[in-house]
């Protein structure tokens, strides 16, 4: 087995096969190749460690969305592949460059059958981060996998099992927020599948720009209907009048569904239309037989962790793990940080037209 270093490099900015210990051999998967993505795609779907977040499309998304340039990286021993690793290439006129995986995703890091075929990726990433001269590398694990790698544990995940029962699953809900569901039934609230991102698109970005935050551009969304097709679904809440007044885009993976993205209008506190609104995506996936709920990512001690536990959700943590190549800390990129503050209060005052207008051109340096 050849362990030149600089052969390894060459071959790898070559699109060639990189080496590594034992028979593993890493490559980068090219966007234009769909074969090649489909084998990366059936791996990940039968793949223990693997992700929605691992999935092909999102090398499309991030290149074509929010031109960041992605490597996606996969393993291959005896012509089979035994590892994924997506990352793409943060270059922020805002924070620096990183090389992540994966932004704008809450899960990423390293998806692998051998512990031979993760040690190879994840010493092509770092390879591949010295190369191009990045403040850091950014691996999103669900479990933690570097004891001695700086970690962020700012964040926790929420995952529970959906019951066979539709109504087992309502009972399973604490009882002040079961109330709350029922509180919007009561109110006339009722729920359909969206087949657009229209009336999703306009709440989520009202909601965003009321906490404060650039919204991410609709062509965003768009993409992931298009990309993940039936595996990317938008669910609307109607009030009595038939108005929208909450909406959530879920994704959905093997057996589980991961609401992603979720916007509110300000009536709809008044009416119970959050609670609701997860209730019948959980009452749909039990009735479609999915097995999984996942709340998905917050930071801790916030609202969102907060209506979770509510919800008798269990928070677990996730492990951010980083190589430091300039800087000695973990970078803060995200609203909790303090020197964000201003900002986010400017953001409040902006008139939503203007804040839509400028926060794609912002929200692509934040992932």
């Amino acid at each position: 087995m050849i362990r030149n270093e600089d052969m390894k490099h060459h071959s790898s900015e070559l699109g060639l096969a990189s080496f590594a210990p034992s028979t593993v051999t890493v490559r980068s998967l090219d966007a234009g190749d769909g074969a090649a993505a489909a084998r990366w795609d059936a791996f990940v779907m039968g793949c223990r460690e693997a992700t929605h977040f691992h999935r092909a499309g999102w090398q499309e998304i991030i290149e074509s969305v929010f031109r960041h340039r992605a490597h996606f990286l996969y393993a291959e021993d005896g012509g089979r592949i035994v590892g994924v690793l997506p990352l793409a290439h943060v270059n922020s006129w805002v924070f620096g460059a990183a090389l992540v995986s994966l932004p704008f995703a809450v899960y990423g890091g390293v998806a692998a059958d051998s512990p031979e075929a993760a040690t190879a990726l994840e010493d092509e990433a770092q390879a591949l981060a010295r190369r191009l001269g990045v403040r850091h590398l950014e691996l999103r694990n669900v479990a933690a996998r570097h004891a001695d790698w700086p970690m962020q544990d700012l964040y926790v995940t929420f995952r529970k099992e959906i019951l066979p029962d539709v109504e087992a699953n309502m009972l399973a809900i604490p009882r002040k927020q079961r109330a709350m569901v029922r509180k919007g039934a009561k109110q006339g609230l009722t729920s359909e599948i969206d087949g657009t991102i229209d009336r999703f698109y306009a709440l989520f970005a009202d909601n965003v720009h009321r906490h404060g935050t650039p919204a991410l551009p609709k062509r965003y969304f768009e993409a992931l209907k298009r990309v993940f097709a039936g595996d990317c679904e938008v669910l609307i809440v109607l009030d009595k009048d038939g108005a929208p007044v909450s909406g959530v885009l879920s994704f959905y993976f093997r057996d589980e569904v991961l609401p992603y993205y979720a916007g509110d209008a300000v009536a709809a506190r008044e009416v119970g239309a959050n609670d609701f609104k997860y209730w019948e995506l959980m009452r749909r996936a039990c009735e479609r037989g999915l097995k999984t709920f996942d709340y998905g990512r917050s930071k801790k001690d916030t609202g969102s962790y907060s209506f979770k536990k509510n919800w008798g959700f269990v928070p677990q943590p996730l492990h951010y793990e980083y190589r430091l190549y300039r800087g000695d800390a973990i970078p803060q990129n995200n609203p909790a940080n303090p020197k964000y503050r201003a900002f986010i209060s400017l953001w409040r005052r902006l008139p939503r037209g203007v804040a839509n207008r400028l926060g794609p051109h912002i929200v692509r340096n934040l992932g």
